[in-house]
């Protein structure tokens, strides 16, 4: 067989039957690209953007949200990751890479949802959380490195593969995941909201978001729509992406930083964590470099930098590709931190993105980086420890990064799954 079975109960895609040709480029993507066992899953998606015939897709789940949003009993609440907006304008003939948040929020409200959140706030939150955790380790002569937590591709790798190395993963749960929580703990006692009639749907570049938001204490999350998802939406019920009114965030979980909103490029959390670490151990701003740190940016599988954070040098790595992975993994000791993203170049190529021309790829995936960070640039608040919703959020709620409440809340536990390796030929 030359291609990869896909499971009727896979939660992040399925195959169209009659499409498949069985040429084989599936199966190649999961043993070459990313070094799996034959016919295991991460749920990357990545064989979705190589089928020449388009017979791997999502699993579908906007038609479920829609009759959500009709549902006048249901509060439905959505949020957009931060690559989702420098993607979703190639499904509509905008320029490659085209900033579009406004867009994309006016279309969402006028589709019906009740408020339109930006994910870059759980983005913000997920940095005072991993920053704190990351010094918390230094300090305390904790696990190391850290390994981010991020990537619900990357965590399902670690656990099945690796599972005797499970304490090196960062306990954060992604920003999706802590948004969730926030969402319905936190936002919902502030509107006097019941937290059983709200949904929350996430805009996410990734397929593995839908796997991730039904493990273990992620039970606030109920939804995960693709980029390509929301562009079926958007065609379904008439609205026409180029004409739509440019719409705000709603208030109170409403913009991010701008480091938040890099996470949508590899390295984007390597120097969101550098910009709030150093905050956190010398209470004053990160110098200038730390607001363009090339060392960590750019396209290379594996990038590697010592940063000086006063009191600690820290020795970085920012890895692309389980393969990566799989070909350095007896070296990572000597780092104290790395950053894994599953999908090339990070979210912005993740597997629920739409599916571009192969000889114009990498122009566009450029062009989705550059205006990630062109927008970073053009924020005031670049930092996470900056955003005033977010400091809101522990003075009222959480109290402060790792507080028990923080735990609970935010923080999650690894299982391992080398049982589940099950090869079949």
């Amino acid at each position: 067989m030359a291609k990869v079975l896909v499971s009727e109960d896979n939660l992040s895609l399925q195959r169209i039957n009659e499409k498949c040709i069985n040429c084989g480029a599936c199966l190649k993507t999961c043993t070459e690209l990313n070094h799996l066992a034959k016919n295991d899953c991460v749920n990357c998606g990545q064989c979705i953007l190589t089928c020449p015939m388009g017979a791997l897709v999502p699993k579908y789940n906007y038609k479920e949200v829609l009759a959500n949003i009709h549902d006048e009993e249901k509060i439905v609440v959505v949020s957009i990751a931060p690559a989702v907006r420098v993607s979703i304008g190639d499904e509509f003939g905008f320029a490659p890479g085209e900033f579009l948040e406004k867009k994309v929020v006016g279309a969402l409200k006028t589709l019906g949802f009740d408020y339109v959140f930006d994910i870059t706030y759980g983005a913000d939150v997920t940095i005072m959380e991993e920053a704190s955790e990351l010094i918390s380790r230094i300090q305390n002569k904790g696990i190391l490195p850290m390994y981010t937590s991020c990537c619900s591709s990357w965590v399902n790798y670690m656990e099945k593969y690796y599972p005797k190395d499970l304490g090196h993963l960062s306990t954060c749960k992604s920003p999706i995941g802590m948004q969730g929580a926030i969402i319905k703990n936190y936002f919902a006692t502030l509107k006097n909201l019941n937290a059983k009639d709200i949904v929350t749907v996430t805009i996410a570049p990734c397929v593995s978001k839908k796997t991730e938001i039904k493990k273990g204490n992620n039970d606030d999350n109920d939804y995960i729509l693709t980029t390509s998802e929301l562009a079926y939406l958007i065609r379904e019920q008439g609205i026409n992406l180029k004409t739509v009114e440019e719409k705000e965030f709603d208030s109170l979980l409403g913009k991010g930083s701008g480091a938040g909103l890099i996470f949508g490029t590899s390295g984007g959390v390597t120097e969101a964590v550098l910009r709030t670490a150093y905050f956190l151990l010398n209470l004053e701003k990160a110098p200038e470099n730390f607001f363009q740190l090339e060392c960590v940016r750019g396209k290379e599988n594996l990038k590697e930098a010592e940063v000086n954070l006063g009191s600690i040098k820290l020795h970085v790595a920012v890895i692309i590709g389980l393969h990566t992975v799989k070909n350095i993994y007896s070296s990572l000791s000597k780092y104290q931190f790395i950053e894994v993203m599953t999908c090339p170049h990070g979210c912005i190529g993740g597997g629920g993105q739409p599916i571009l021309p192969k000889q114009k790829e990498e122009t566009y995936i450029d062009e989705r980086c550059k205006n990630l960070y062109k927008e970073d640039k053009q924020i005031k608040k670049r930092s996470s420890y900056e955003n005033k919703e977010v400091k809101e959020l522990y003075k009222n709620f959480l109290d402060a990064p790792l507080s028990e409440k923080a735990k609970k809340l935010l923080h999650t536990t690894h299982k391992d799954k080398a049982h589940t390796l099950k090869v079949i030929n």
